[in-house]
């Protein structure tokens, strides 16, 4: 089939003003005629406090793309998610749902229901976040039957992981998901979140030699979109962005 329009449209709330590498790995790991719809929070930093601030216009955003006719809703930003906690997280996106209509996701959902999927209860956990929101991050995960094994993290802010190089994040991916799949080879799975990560060349090198799937952002949530998608699914994506999209 020729495509000339979209056949599927994610709508996508990042939790800043401005979209980069979200939309940048987005169109390389997704099929084709797959769009991604965004609109942005203004997320100041990591913490519950800063997260509550944004709540409002997270429901004025959901509206918004709603309007869009979008598929599918998702949040992305692990760490609003993680503050938030898994209960109050859940009972935003049920209500979420019933105001637009729209079966609506988060990107932490969207790692659960891809570890889940590989039968991953066990996994490895690396991060460029404080410790403050790696430990939320566990908690979150193990609310939902998901045990981190080991966390290793290369800790910055908010505002110094907006403006890394992509070249510098590719490197620091490589560097810690060996680290932590060595000392951890009981891990059945590595999730390394993170929108603004640049890593999706380090998934396929890591999977390669650890032989284990590598869960990042851009990742699960294209993966959740289009496990939901079914028999709507008109392309697959390509299988060289690593074991989790290749699982469709």
């Amino acid at each position: 089939m020729s495509i000339i329009a979209p056949w599927y449209q994610l709508g996508y709330v990042i939790p800043h003003l401005y979209t980069d590498q979200d939309a940048y790995q987005f169109y390389r790991v997704a099929p084709e005629g797959m769009m991604l719809v965004t609109t942005g929070l203004n997320l100041r930093e990591y913490s519950l406090a800063a997260v509550e601030e944004n709540l409002p216009t997270l429901w004025d955003r959901f509206a918004l793309l709603a309007t869009k006719k979008v598929d599918r809703l998702s949040l992305s930003g692990v760490p609003v998610a993680s503050a938030l906690g898994r209960k109050r997280m859940l009972e935003i996106l049920g209500e979420a749902e019933q105001r637009t209509g729209l079966p609506c996701d988060t990107d932490l959902e969207a790692h659960i229901a891809t570890l889940k999927h590989f039968g991953a209860g066990k996994i490895a956990l690396a991060t460029r976040w404080p410790d403050t929101v790696n430990k939320m991050l566990t908690q979150y995960l193990a609310d939902a039957g998901i045990e981190v094994l080991t966390c290793r993290s290369h800790a910055r802010s908010l505002d110094q992981n907006k403006y890394s190089s992509a070249a510098a994040d590719h490197d620091l991916a490589l560097e810690l998901g060996r680290q932590v799949l060595r000392e951890t080879p009981q891990a059945q799975a590595l999730l390394m979140p993170g929108g603004l990560w640049f890593a999706i060349y380090a998934v396929p090198m890591l999977e390669a030699e650890f032989g284990k799937p590598v869960l990042l952002n851009i990742l699960s949530t294209t993966w959740s979109a289009l496990h939901a998608a079914g028999g709507k699914m008109l392309h697959r994506p390509d299988a060289k962005w690593g074991k989790v999209l290749a699982s469709l």
